[in-house]
């Protein structure tokens, strides 16, 4: 997949509200406003960031991208079975009452194996321009994002530094490769590394740094009305420890973006062909949660896990576009690197993949193929993740 690099001035003349600077967005995409009601995202791994892009960090991310597919969504897959991951284990707000039927909100659904394009467009007529071909074995992905009621219990678990950080070599996907891991596409011959002991120095889990913006952080120091959000204000390593912890481990972006767009059904959102709207009813996206106004103005412009129900993808997962965008494992690698069977980019870069859109993201932003990138560093209002777990 070729991209076409972009002057740091003409990208910021643009007036994106995601930046396209080191690598170009596809002439498909549609971005997101620049205006003040709609706050912004990211950076770039080789500028300095900007107090307009959703947080205190000093760096920021790039982008490229592309557009996208059509399909019906379907919903399926169940909580990994006998096991309850220990952010679900205390019943409460964000962690036992997730989605329509107040289910846990650790279910985590299987999604079978198979293979794709992770490089395709579509604009809601059929696929096009398919290359970089990726094949899949069997993976859970967690249904709903990580909320703040499941965060809470890590920060707890962590303990100011002095209790939990994950083991040297955690994190893997243990049951590839003969417990290997992923294959790192980037040198040949290698595997995913898992934790590295050095990086708990980058768990920063203090008030401070979790209420990284007064507006729009969710994080408060006791328990309230914000337990069912998405988690932000987390650096990709914070996201990592997370899942480790919780049994599992940060998806690849093959994973990620294999069950967004359904597999081989190369979809163009998430839940098929149509766009997002204006109702909150597919995405949380575009300043129109709750009230279709258009406007962000705070916290009260993102939603309880699972509120866009249907927007589920084919295997049933909730807001894999929309709410908050979401930290991927791979580092960032401008064109896809092949062959790929299970593996990820993880040798070496400068930012990491986050994917797809956030509650003020047009829908541009949300289509399955649009990629971005930012500092693992980087703490924004507008990041989230999910786990994903052995099947």
């Amino acid at each position: 997949m070729k991209v076409t690099p972009l002057t740091p001035l003409k990208a910021f003349a643009a007036g994106l509200g995601t930046l396209c600077l080191v690598t170009a967005c596809s002439s498909n995409d549609t971005n997101p406003s620049g205006s003040s009601n709609r706050p912004g995202t990211g950076g770039n791994p080789n500028t300095t960031g900007s107090s307009n892009y959703g947080g205190n960090s000093s760096t920021g991310g790039h982008t490229t991208g592309a557009s996208s597919v059509g399909g019906n969504s379907s919903s399926g897959g169940s909580s990994q079975a006998g096991v309850t991951p220990p952010s679900c284990k205390t019943s409460g707000v964000g962690t036992s009452d997730c989605g329509a039927s107040h289910e846990s909100c650790c279910a985590s659904n299987r999604v079978p194996g198979g293979t794709f394009f992770r490089t395709y467009t579509n604009d809601g007529t059929g696929v096009k321009d398919q290359d970089d071909e990726a094949t899949l074995s069997d993976f859970r992905l967690d249904k709903y994002l990580v909320t703040l009621g499941r965060y809470r219990q890590f920060v707890a678990a962590w303990n100011h530094g002095s209790g939990y950080t994950p083991a040297a070599g955690s994190g893997k996907h243990t049951h590839l490769n003969n417990g290997k891991g992923l294959a790192d596409s980037g040198n040949p011959g290698s595997y995913e590394l898992g934790w590295v002991t050095g990086d708990a120095a980058n768990l920063q889990l203090t008030s401070d740094n979790l209420a990284c913006d007064s507006a729009y952080s969710v994080w408060t120091d006791t328990p309230g009305s914000h337990e069912n959000l998405p988690m932000n204000c987390v650096n990709w390593w914070e996201a990592y420890a997370f899942c480790i912890w919780d049994g599992g481990f940060l998806p690849s972006e093959a994973e990620y973006k294999y069950a967004a767009a359904g597999g081989s059904e190369q979809r163009r959102y998430p839940w098929g062909a149509n766009d997002a709207g204006l109702n909150a009813e597919y995405a949380i996206c575009n300043c129109n949660y709750p009230d279709a106004s258009g406007s962000c103005t705070g916290i009260a412009n993102m939603a309880p896990v699972g509120t866009a129900k249907l927007g589920a993808g084919r295997w049933g997962h909730l807001d894999l576009v929309g709410d908050v965008t979401e930290w991927n494992l791979d580092w960032f690698s401008p064109s896809y690197v092949n062959p790929c069977t299970d593996c990820a980019y993880v040798a070496d870069g400068s930012g990491k993949v986050i994917r797809d859109g956030y509650f003020s993201s047009a829908d541009g932003t949300l289509q399955v193929p649009y990629r971005n990138s930012l500092y693992p560093t980087n703490r924004f209002y507008s990041f989230g993740f999910r786990c994903a777990r052995t099947y």
